[in-house]
This record gives structure tokens, C-alpha cells and sequence, in this order.
């Protein structure tokens, strides 16, 4: 009896989830099939529908479970400690100068690779 509520729970999610996509699916279809209304009641029409869709696919389980992480982000953010702006214009400054010497590096690297290619190889002046 169980495994029968399981199914038709995962059917009726599966209609929910059917119908919002479909209404969406219908209001991006009317919003470019009447372009000779005005664009501001188009676009509102076109959010109220989607709007309208969330609502029905947060009704399901998938949509449950999406709220829910939603809700736990938020709650993981709130935990952060966020950098003061001192800290945050002191590490920029640190990535920009190892950015900086790691570039010149880099580059007399590739001019002393060149110049031991081109003596090994004859080509050099």
C-alpha cells in the first residue's frame, strides 16, 4: 500500500510539475504570438504567469526540496563573517602584486627558453 501512495504522489508531482510548464511554455508562446499589444502588458502578463507556475511546481515534492535548499542557503549565508573593507582592499592588493611578479617571472622564463632554443638550434644572431 505503500509503494502505491509513493506513485501516485510521484504522478500528481509529476502533473504539477507538467502544468507549470506548460502554462510557462504558453505564456512565452502568447508573448511573442501578440507583439502588437504594448510591451509593458506583455511582459507583465508574461510574469504573472510565471509567477503563477512557480507557485504550482513549488506545490510538488522536486518543488519542496528546492525551497527548502533555498532556505538553507540563506540560513549558511547569515553564518558567513564577511571580510571588513580593509581586509578585502589589503588582499586585492596581494593578488594584484603576486599577479604582477608572477607575470614578469613567467615572462623572463619564456625570453630565456627562447634565447637557449634558438643557441641550441643555431637559429640565434
Amino acid at each position: 500500500m505503500n509503494s502505491k501512495v509513493e506513485t501516485q504522489r510521484s504522478r500528481f508531482d509529476s502533473l504539477k510539475l507538467g502544468i507549470a510548464v506548460a502554462l510557462l511554455a504558453a505564456a512565452i508562446v502568447a508573448f511573442y504570438r501578440f507583439d502588437e499589444q504594448l510591451l509593458v502588458l506583455r511582459v507583465l502578463g508574461l510574469l504573472v504567469v510565471a509567477g503563477i507556475s512557480v507557485l504550482i511546481a513549488a506545490q510538488s515534492s522536486t518543488g519542496k526540496n528546492i525551497i527548502g535548499f533555498i532556505k538553507g542557503a540563506q540560513t549558511e549565508v547569515r553564518k558567513v563573517v564577511w571580510p571588513t573593507r580593509a581586509e578585502t582592499v589589503q588582499t586585492t592588493l596581494a593578488v594584484i602584486l603576486m599577479v604582477f611578479l608572477v607575470g614578469i617571472f613567467l615572462w623572463l622564463l619564456d625570453m630565456v627558453l627562447l634565447w637557449a632554443i634558438q643557441l641550441l638550434t643555431g637559429q640565434g644572431g
